[in-house]
């Protein structure tokens, strides 16, 4: 007489069990799949719509301020081949002639100093005479400068002064005057802030002017959204441009611990100066030399028909400094202090 065979218990009746619970439906597994499979498709989404471009560009005008060199120069010229209608601003001649001799003829150039309410309303009619009714697609505040790469209590008022007049109170002043030719494009406003406007560590008065740059364009876009105007703002980490060379840096650096008062230079030493110096150096031979990670970015927000609200540009500003910025306060100092010299006088 056969005996039936009895259902087996045990490892592998428990393990069966698991799978079965952990893949079956509402089981964690299911559960992780279904956000793969969401996330997935939000990428795609995502990739299809940016890759969307304008239509008749030929017919748009960009004006770009800080087009005498670095970011500003390259998109210009980056623009230019793209065909657009590039509006350069400049802050000296020099600077206008060379970048005409290396664009076509769509592109003209206007002397602008951000700083002056009478070359922005000046440059302000010169735009509108060349955009007529059609008005102004995109305007880059691009125009900015960064005070000598030293500790906050080591630059005079006037420093901070001149960073704002540039950086913040300029962009403000022609964005505020540009805006009705904006508005008639329902075009686009794209403001270069930096990794610095997002993670403050180093050079108050210019983190001070981009974190000023981040709250205006949040401001302005949720503002302007009724109008069809967009705003998109580009976060650059460290590129080799003209405020960042290094033996320009390095002097300025110098001069500005020279005119450091007295007590100042005991409090953190001539060794801390020295150790500071070399950081500063070593820093800025780090520098990378592809500005078009930058340029890309500022082409997208201006041609996409979906730009992003926030660009982060390099890889430093995307794997390092962003993800930085989203941890605690007190691990995110730890990290970003521990390798800095410590003052003569520390307590």
């Amino acid at each position: 007489m056969m005996k039936m065979e009895q259902p087996k218990t045990g490892q592998g009746f428990g393990q069966a069990q698991f799978l079965a619970e952990w893949s079956g439906e509402g089981g964690p597994l299911t559960m992780w799949w279904s956000l793969a499979v969401l996330v997935g498709l939000y990428c795609l989404l995502r990739w299809y719509r940016e890759r969307q471009v304008v239509s008749h560009l030929q017919d748009k005008y960009v004006f770009i301020t800080g087009c005498d060199s670095g970011f500003g120069n390259l998109l210009a010229r980056q623009l230019d081949l793209r065909g657009l209608r590039v509006l350069a601003a400049c802050l000296t001649e020099k600077g206008a002639q060379q970048l005409r001799s290396q664009t076509s003829d769509r592109l003209d150039t206007v002397i602008l100093d951000v700083t002056k309410t009478e070359s922005i309303l000046a440059a302000t009619q010169w735009v509108e005479e060349r955009v007529g009714d059609r008005g102004l697609w995109g305007l880059v505040n691009n125009a900015g400068i960064f005070h000598p790469h030293c500790y906050s209590e080591w630059l005079k008022i006037e420093a901070y002064v001149d960073v704002f007049k540039v950086n913040l109170t300029g962009l403000i002043e022609v964005t505020l005057s540009m805006l009705p030719l904006l508005r008639r494009a329902r075009g686009r406003i794209v403001n270069v802030s930096s990794i610095l406007g997002r993670l403050a560590f180093f050079g108050g008065a210019y983190c001070s002017s981009k974190y000023g740059v981040e709250a205006f364009s949040d401001t302005l876009r949720r503002e302007l959204r009724h109008f069809g105007v967009k705003i998109s703002i580009v976060e650059p980490g460290y590129f080799r441009t003209g405020m960042t060379h290094v033996a320009w840096c390095l002097e300025r650096l110098k001069q500005a611990w020279e005119e450091v008062p007295t007590h100042i230079k005991e409090a953190y030493g001539q060794k801390f100066f020295d150790a500071h110096h070399n950081g500063v150096k070593q820093g800025l031979l780090k520098c990378s030399t592809n500005l078009n990670l930058v340029t890309d970015c500022m082409e997208h927000a201006l041609t996409s028909v979906h730009p992003r609200t926030r660009y982060s540009a390099g890889w430093d500003s995307q794997f390092f400094f962003i993800p930085l910025s989203y941890l605690p306060t007190s691990v995110a100092d730890y990290i970003l202090t521990r390798s800095w010299p410590k003052p003569a006088q520390a307590v």
